[in-house]
């Protein structure tokens, strides 16, 4: 009997380790994925130069839409905004101006007119009274013809006056109003600008969230376009795996996942997949065979929760078992 025992034991041995290939088989061994918990992240900055005069947040605060999270001043702004309107009030005098018709003026017109009417009937009747003398050869032909250009530049100067009244009455010629409402517009356009590059001065929060970093601090100058604020959306985060291409057979977006998050105890969320995107050529692959016949590529899962999740926050892990049951019920 003890001869037969070692190769009863080899026997058990041999069966037991076939038994336990049989199940490795049968029940592979779990594929865990790791992500990452993420959110939009918005750095906010001044299009114009100026200097931190206040600083109503701070890291950690939580910041509502629309909300002042940095003051800046600059007092050469200020000051460009005040030649700009003082160049807009010439201009619009100007405007008006060129506009404008004074009374005197054309009353003064009037009577030059009036008394260009009357030389002219004056030099009319000196003209025809030496004609009929001349006729009668009791005049000579200078004499006539010296009333003749007297005649000539009366009526002139009459012509002349005319168009100085009419000028007087109509004003400035079409051509320098237009010019004259073209200024206005410009030096308009001018304190617009300015009057905008102030309110750039007032940082404001394009969206809800929670200060992350604060590089503004009172009496700092800082350049247009320089990070002031990052404002982060913890209340809209959602996962991010890579997944590599052979394992996303059957996924499909708005297919349902169940995420475990250590972070909160190991709690399960459920989740539904929004993107599905191939990554760059820069991204993680492997090749299927050494002699490189083709790759396989990574892609970019998200998964968005349900809903808010207390305590989620941006970059928590997120574990999903994707051997397993994976996806919940479409």
């Amino acid at each position: 009997m003890s001869a037969w025992r070692p190769l009863v034991i080899a026997g058990l041995a041999a069966a037991g380790l076939g038994l336990a290939v049989v199940w490795a088989v049968d029940h592979p061994e779990p594929l865990l994925l790791q992500g990452e918990v993420e959110a939009t992240r918005v750095d906010l900055a001044a299009r114009v130069a100026g200097r931190v005069i206040r600083t109503p947040v701070d890291v950690g605060d939580r910041v509502a839409a629309d909300g002042v999270v940095v003051e800046l001043d600059s007092p050469a702004l200020r000051a460009g905004l005040d030649t700009s309107k003082a160049a807009l009030a010439v201009a619009r005098s100007n405007r008006d101006l060129a506009f404008s018709t004074r009374q005197e003026m054309i009353d003064a017109r009037r009577a030059e007119r009036e008394k260009a009417e009357a030389d002219v009937l004056l030099a009319r009747k000196t003209y025809d009274r030496v004609s009929r003398l001349q006729e009668r050869s009791f005049a000579s032909e200078q004499v006539l013809d010296e009333a003749s250009n007297k005649l000539d530049a009366a009526l002139k100067a009459r012509a002349a006056a005319e168009a100085n009244l009419q000028l007087a009455v109509k004003g400035n010629s079409p051509e320098q109003k237009a010019v004259a409402v073209a200024q206005v517009e410009q030096a308009a356009a001018a304190v617009a600008q300015i009057e905008t590059d102030l309110a750039e001065l007032t940082v404001k929060a394009p969206m809800a969230g929670e200060v992350t970093a604060r590089t503004a601090e009172i009496g700092e100058l800082f350049g247009a376009g320089t990070p002031l604020v990052s404002i982060v959306d913890v209340d809209n985060a959602w996962f991010t795996f890579n997944v590599r291409e052979d394992l996303l057979n059957g996924l499909a977006v708005g297919d349902r996942l169940k995420v475990r998050v250590p972070a909160l105890g190991g709690r399960e969320i459920d989740a539904r997949v929004t993107v599905i995107n191939a990554q760059g050529s820069y991204a993680n692959w492997r090749a299927t065979k050494a002699t490189g016949d083709f790759d396989l590529r990574t892609f970019e899962v998200r998964a968005r929760p349900d809903g808010p999740v207390e305590g989620l926050r941006p970059g928590m892990s997120g574990l999903l078992d994707w051997s397993g049951p994976r996806l919940v019920d479409r």
